[in-house]
């Protein structure tokens, strides 16, 4: 069993800059590749960056690409998101997951277990 915990969220201004960690506890098996998603109210839950278990692969979407920097420190057991020049439209929960699979994948069904979740509000 694996528990993935967030913290990092808050209100921010446009512009302005935050980083989220999501501490990792259980089986470390089980974390392999690992990812961030954001789900804004009414909209689905999408990925926003994807790394795998020794941090050599990462993915990101276009959208966020040069913004958004996804990394992890195993031996500390957390996975980080440092986000920069963030918007209005970055507002929403943004949730850490992690799973058996050694292939970063955007689909959430995919991923075995899911934080709560931290939300991230940025102003005009």
């Amino acid at each position: 069993q694996v528990q993935l915990v967030e913290s990092g969220g808050g209100l921010v201004q446009a512009g302005g800059s935050l980083r989220l960690s999501c501490v990792v506890s259980g089986d470390s098996r089980s974390s392999n590749v690992m990812g961030w998603f954001q789900q804004a109210p009414g909209k689905e839950r999408d990925s926003v960056a994807g790394i795998t278990k020794r941090g050599d692969t990462t993915w990101y979407p276009d959208s966020v690409k040069g913004r958004i920097t996804i990394s992890r420190d195993n031996a500390k057991n957390t996975l980080y998101l440092q986000m920069n020049s963030l918007q209005p439209e970055d507002t929403a929960v943004y949730s850490c997951a992690a799973m058996w699979g050694k292939t970063i994948t955007t689909t959430p069904p995919l991923y075995n277990f899911w934080g709560q979740g931290t939300q991230v509000t940025v102003s005009s």
